[in-house]
């Protein structure tokens, strides 16, 4: 009966941590292949090797920004997973389609890369970005609906939602910084991706 195999498929936890441990680890490799080495031909000097390595300071910059990014993701993924006492055959293509969108995290990348001054380009990535924290939302959601937490506090849904909602807002805001400067959008992301990072402990920003 197909209602049997449902309730007893995608239930392993173990499998599904190790599928995005290996998704993430790929799609941050290939973060880096889009950045080359000066051409040695066209290197006569050192002063011709300090100006193409400047040249390069956009793509190093949203290079920083997408490991960030997927760190930030990463650990996020990892803490609703600490939280699951068992998993489902839907939650589990939740996070299958929360891993294909890890892993258009290259694409996006490359392309504001290439077209780092337009803000089409900016808001694909913006938009990478929105549909990971979108499907992160939905999967916290679904596993406490559908009582698959390990211990259902209050207080921890309400963290991990209020983290997820104010990081997209603090993105959302960021991607509307394009309309003046798409430097101003991808210099705020890389701030507050800083925070996140850095994890601060005391005073306002620690709750975010």
């Amino acid at each position: 009966m197909p209602t049997w195999y449902n309730r007893i498929a995608g239930q392993s936890l173990e499998r599904l941590a190790a599928l995005s441990d290996g998704i993430f680890a790929v799609a941050m490799t290939l973060l880096v292949l889009d950045i080359h080495a000066p051409a040695a031909h066209s290197i006569h000097s050192e002063n011709d090797l300090w100006q193409a390595l400047l040249a390069l300071a956009p793509r190093m910059l949203v290079y920083l920004m997408s490991f960030l990014t997927l760190g930030i993701f990463w650990i996020g993924q990892q803490t609703q997973f600490n939280q699951l006492e068992k998993s489902d055959r839907d939650l589990t293509w939740i996070h299958i389609a929360f891993l294909a969108f890890v892993s258009v995290m290259p694409f996006s990348t490359s392309l504001l890369a290439e077209f780092i001054e337009f803000r089409l380009a900016l808001l694909l990535y913006w938009a990478n970005i929105l549909l990971l924290g979108l499907i992160l939302y939905v999967s916290w959601r679904y596993a406490a609906r559908a009582g698959l937490l390990e211990a259902d506090s209050h207080e921890v849904r309400c963290a991990v939602e209020r983290r997820i909602l104010i990081a997209q807002s603090l993105y959302a805001f960021g991607a509307l910084l394009c309309v003046f400067n798409t430097y101003w959008s991808i210099g705020f992301i890389v701030l507050v991706q800083l925070n996140y990072g850095l994890a601060p402990r005391f005073g306002p920003l620690a709750r975010i």
